[in-house]
């Protein structure tokens, strides 16, 4: 009987000690918890199932656009506006696709500063292949590759930032599970149609020169005024930039 005592209470201390590590580390207050698409409703994918389902309907819509489903991909997300855009390349340059609501992210405008802030970077990113993830409980995900250089040059950290659905963050940018298949379909389809990594540029806002002054009293204002210029390169050529990192900032060529 003392036995019984003894494992059922280390079985109570389990739970709390769990709980306990769940609420410090992944509770935000400002993320829906207790809807449908929360933590604890959290399901993988069956990757097999969204294929057949989904490409045709997508291949569909693309032609429409004269685009391929196989043709590269280029992805900008946009804090503020809680939009990710898909961009597909049509020749030299790339056009818009689809915009997708994003569902929710945490933390505020400005980057990712260390681990366990809770704070969704922005910066310029590449995803590859081996960064997918149809396996996860958030419904698919793709890591953005925080921490790049960039970020390790300024003493950044943080890892598993993602994008996947859910619609729940803890640093990620999340989907509802609909709008991340179809993007998650998009981004596979694209390597494997033979491009190597896929472009993710995150902003807080849209870099217009208007939201520059909107935001001109904001700390971040010559971290952004950096982003600034590698959105600008993409405005006025329809080409993401080639970047590279220089003295603990962006460049562009």
């Amino acid at each position: 009987m003392t036995l019984i005592k003894y494992s059922i209470a280390a079985g109570a201390v389990a739970i709390i000690a769990a709980l306990t590590f769940i609420l410090l580390t992944r509770y935000d207050p400002t993320q829906p918890y207790f809807s449908s698409h929360s933590y604890w409703f959290a399901k993988t994918a069956d990757l097999k199932d969204v294929k057949r389902s989904i490409t045709p309907r997508l291949s569909t819509e693309l032609a429409e656009k004269g685009m391929n489903l196989n043709d590269p991909v280029f992805l900008r997300i946009f804090k503020e506006e809680a939009a990710l855009e898909v961009w597909k390349q049509q020749g030299s340059q790339y056009q818009l696709f689809k915009t997708y609501e994003i569902c929710s992210y945490s933390g505020k405008l400005g980057p990712k500063l260390k681990e366990g802030d809770k704070q969704a970077p922005e910066g310029f990113y590449r995803v590859s292949s081996n960064q997918l993830n149809p396996h996860s409980v958030n419904h698919l995900a793709f890591n953005i590759g925080f921490p790049n250089s960039y970020d390790r040059a300024n003493n950044r950290t943080g890892s598993f930032l993602m994008v996947h659905g859910n619609c729940l963050s803890a640093g990620c940018y999340a989907m509802t599970d609909a709008h991340m298949e179809e993007i998650y379909l998009l981004v596979e389809t694209a390597q494997k149609g033979g491009q190597r990594s896929v472009p993710t540029h995150i902003f807080p806002f849209r870099m217009t020169e208007t939201n520059m002054i909107k935001h001109a009293s904001s700390e971040w204002v010559p971290f952004w005024e950096n982003l600034q210029e590698g959105y600008s390169w993409f405005e006025e050529s329809r080409t993401p930039p080639r970047i590279s990192v220089s003295n603990k900032s962006y460049t562009f060529n």
